[in-house]
């Protein structure tokens, strides 16, 4: 059984604000731990796995 959908090093975009990628830094007891690539410095930021998707936002044409 897979407890979890998305691996530890995945990037993942938060359904709240879909422009900011995000990496998976760790995954504990159905909370995932987040960090943004383009500011590693900050604090992790944490999902549930209902709040992220793996899709990121749609090109402009």
């Amino acid at each position: 059984m897979i407890e979890n959908k998305f691996a530890e090093g995945t990037p993942v975009y938060a359904l709240a604000q879909p422009n900011e990628k995000l990496i998976i830094k760790r995954y504990i007891k159905r909370i995932y731990y987040c960090t943004s690539p383009a500011h590693p410095d900050q604090k992790d930021v944490v999902f549930y796995e209902r709040e992220l998707t793996g899709v990121g936002p749609k090109a402009s044409s």
